[in-house]
């Protein structure tokens, strides 16, 4: 082996004692053997299953470095905080079942060397349309390799928001976001996202909401300008049927929250909720 290949062989092995991926799974078979591919490098692997009714389990115990712990699922930081806690490596890579590493960014880890001022690291997503990678989408930069000890899980709506103490950091490549799941597993699982969106939105102060949660509160305009601002702003129109598909999909969820918000509205004008 010449010195250049033993050099990389030393920095693939740092990278990969120092680094437990966590993935959190519920039935995603058509997802998950993608994703721990690209973690072949990581010598433990936690994942964490909410009694999945797939074949996810079978595939998940299939790659050896993987362990595979289940937990009745309650809120999504509650789950993502008990994998964290299970993780073999003060840092840890979180990682959703449809989230995909670039070989750009495994070459990025491969030589990445954490920084004592720095929490969290995070990463820019390329959103796929089974498999093809749009120009654009509604997704911002994900705090995903973060320091165990130094940041924990909180519920922020319909999902969880990493609270970091100290600096962050980005890294330079992205991850793939590619969900293939069904249509109508989407919409099983938009139903229950806007359920609670709705509820953080109309329980906060309005003060604190972002000017998009300020919007959405005034229902209607919200699902027409998500439509324009994917299409025209994020560019997806120039990557064909994905990008129509994308865009409707933005706005079908747009729409969802649109109807859950009016109908609390109705029945607390009702004095029912």
């Amino acid at each position: 082996m010449s010195s250049a290949q033993e050099q990389l062989a030393q920095v693939s092995v740092r990278a990969a004692s120092g680094i437990t991926p966590l993935i959190l799974t519920y039935n995603e078979a058509p997802n998950i053997r993608r994703t721990l591919e690209k973690l072949s490098w990581a010598s433990d692997i936690v994942v964490v299953d909410s009694f999945s009714q797939d074949e996810t389990p079978e595939i998940v115990r299939s790659f050896s470095t993987v362990r595979l712990l289940q937990r009745t699922f309650d809120a999504h930081a509650a789950q993502w905080n008990f994998g964290v806690v299970a993780s073999s490596t003060d840092w840890v890579l979180a990682l959703d079942a449809d989230y995909v590493l670039s070989d750009e960014l495994l070459a990025e880890l491969k030589t990445w060397t954490p920084r004592d001022d720095i929490a969290a690291y995070f990463a820019p997503l390329i959103y796929c349309i089974h498999g093809r990678p749009l120009r654009g989408s509604l997704y911002p930069p994900r705090a995903v390799l973060f320091h165990r000890d130094r940041c924990r899980y909180v519920q922020d709506g319909h999902t969880q928001t990493l609270q970091i103490d100290g600096t962050s950091a980005r890294l330079k490549n992205p991850i793939h976001h590619d969900d293939r799941k069904s249509l109508a597993r989407w919409f099983w699982s938009q139903d229950r996202y806007a359920d609670l969106e709705a509820d953080k939105l109309l329980s906060a102060d309005p003060a604190s909401l972002r000017f998009p949660d300020r919007l959405r509160l005034r229902i209607i305009p919200a699902a027409f300008l998500v439509f324009f601002y994917t299409l025209f702003a994020k560019r997806t129109v120039l990557d064909g049927w994905p990008g129509w598909y994308y865009a409707l999909q933005r706005t079908m969820a747009e729409i969802i929250l649109s109807l859950k918000l009016a109908e609390r509205k109705i029945l607390r004008n009702r004095g029912e909720k």
